[in-house]
């Protein structure tokens, strides 16, 4: 774990500027190094799930009753190897989107400083990430041909909220079902490791992500205000529906086109999502980027 780092005092500074030094002073004290942190040696104990049953997509149907006990946790360690095969993939567009932003900036400033620190994170979560995956025992999930490119289209053009509220929504969804899995003790204890970890780091993300957010929001204008609104709704969609992967039901053992059928109509399922945004939604809701337009993609997401 790191030791913290002493900085020189400036003056003039503004409210980022201290936002900033906080994240920079907490990511000091209480920072993690996956490679050593997580048990990568131990062979995966199949006789554990990889989330918690009640996030699968398939929990509550009629589909699931039928699985036997080694079927469902089969099922829920190639899920989370599809949400952490999802996260890389985000991880890798807010990398671009923050190193664009920070380009050319003051490095001396603690918001540039707290920036690559975040980016550093993101390059050790994704490592993490595809390593626990590895271990899962997963192929490599990744999101459908049009997501890709709707998100090399996303990272090339969203700035300001556009991009700090995609990123919010981003980690938001995450952070809320990843705090169950890593207390539950029927999941694989290296991947409670991994959404400590997750959880941890990824709260000083969130923190800067609404403070940015905010932040440009009182620059924009109600045109710009509305069209970020859509884009960040458009982008939450896409993640959401790129989080599991149609395949983890075959590599799971079971019938794809029944289990995709039974998770889209699965309304426990939803609703876990809906009560895991609720948030999110309020945060949007105080920084007017919750309009009628966006409204109908995260509907659409079951987000809201």
């Amino acid at each position: 774990m790191a030791t913290g780092i002493s900085r020189p005092q400036t003056t003039n500074r503004t409210p980022e500027d201290d936002v900033a030094r906080r994240l920079l002073d907490s990511s000091s004290q209480l920072s993690y190094d996956p490679l050593t942190e997580v048990d990568w040696e131990t062979p995966l104990d199949e006789d554990f799930h990889g989330t918690s049953p009640e996030w699968s997509t398939l929990y509550g149907t009629a589909y699931w009753n039928e699985l036997t006990e080694a079927q469902r946790k089969a099922l829920t360690r190639q899920e989370a190897a599809s949400v952490a095969s999802t996260g890389i993939w985000f991880e890798m567009i807010l990398q671009q989107m923050m190193l664009r932003d920070f380009y050319a900036k003051d490095p001396t400033d603690d918001a540039f400083q707290w920036a690559l620190t975040e980016i550093a994170d993101e390059c050790r979560h994704s490592i993490m990430f595809a390593r626990g995956a590895k271990k899962l025992r997963a192929p490599a999930y990744r999101p459908h041909r049009l997501a890709v490119e709707l998100g090399r289209f996303f990272k090339t053009v969203a700035f300001g909220e556009g991009a700090y509220g995609a990123i919010l929504v981003a980690e938001e969804v995450l952070d809320v079902m990843q705090r169950d899995w890593m207390r539950d003790e029927r999941v694989v204890p290296f991947v409670r490791t991994i959404n400590n970890i997750h959880v941890v780091e990824e709260s000083r993300h969130m923190k800067f992500a609404r403070d940015e957010t905010r932040k440009h929001l009182a620059r924009a204008g109600r045109v710009r205000r509305h069209i970020h609104s859509l884009l960040i709704a458009v982008a939450a969609y896409v993640i959401v529906i790129s989080m599991v992967n149609r395949k983890v039901y075959a590599n799971a053992g079971l019938d794809e086109k029944r289990a995709l059928r039974e998770a889209k109509a699965n309304e426990q399922h939803k609703s876990m999502m809906r009560s895991s945004c609720s948030g999110l939604m309020e945060f949007l809701t105080s920084v007017g980027l919750l309009t009628k337009p966006a409204l109908f993609f995260y509907k659409r997401a079951n987000l809201i």
